[in-house]
């Protein structure tokens, strides 16, 4: 029943052999993308998921909101055309498939409080050292502590490890609008949960 102070580097020895460990393995995509509205304004989009084809669900930040069937201008001459909302997110539907889009003009969508604008080097440094299935708009954070040399020492100290993948989504961002906090209406993500990591 001891408070101590401890270092998170301490994990493994806090553990007991064949304890398990569970990773959410979701990797960070590039989501946020700017662009033009056709009357100029400027649109900043962050990507919650592609859906079927060329149409993907998004938050999106103008002015002024878009009305359905405007075409928005995007970084590298590709657009996408407003084809209504879904609660609070936009349906678009991309000139061309809207990962690839996102993947090659997107920046990767740094939380608000860490007060800066994303750098390439992002792309890589946002991301958990066990991140392999892209999808997520934000990091899982807690698994940020982990480094190579902790894993390591996890392994060797006889701690099993399972891998889930969680992509988090867009409505991470968004803010409780209600006073009491049991009306706040959550935002659904994805979650695989292989047969491995259940019989773990």
């Amino acid at each position: 029943g001891a408070c101590t102070a401890r270092q998170f580097t301490d994990l493994p020895q806090l553990l007991r052999r064949g304890d398990l460990l569970v990773f959410n393995d979701t990797r960070v995509v590039p989501a946020r993308l700017f662009g033009r509205k056709e009357t100029g304004g400027r649109v900043e989009l962050l990507l919650e998921r592609v859906l079927d084809g060329a149409r993907a669900l998004v938050q999106l930040r103008a002015s002024k909101p878009p009305a359905a069937g405007s075409r928005i201008q995007l970084a590298g001459g590709s657009t996408a055309t407003v084809a209504g909302r879904e609660d609070e997110f936009w349906v678009l539907d991309f000139a061309e498939a809207p990962g690839a889009v996102f993947e090659r003009w997107g920046e990767m969508p740094l939380p608000p409080y860490m007060k800066r604008a994303a750098e390439e080097f992002d792309r890589e440094r946002y991301q958990t050292v066990y991140a392999c299935a892209p999808g997520a708009v934000a990091a899982p954070t807690a698994g940020l502590h982990f480094d190579e040399d902790l894993l390591a020492a996890c392994q060797n100290a006889g701690l099993a490890i399972a891998h889930v993948t969680l992509h988090v989504g867009a409505g991470t961002f968004q803010p409780v609008r209600v006073d009491e906090v049991s009306e706040h209406r959550m935002h659904a993500e994805r979650v695989i949960v292989p047969a491995e990591a259940c019989d773990a």
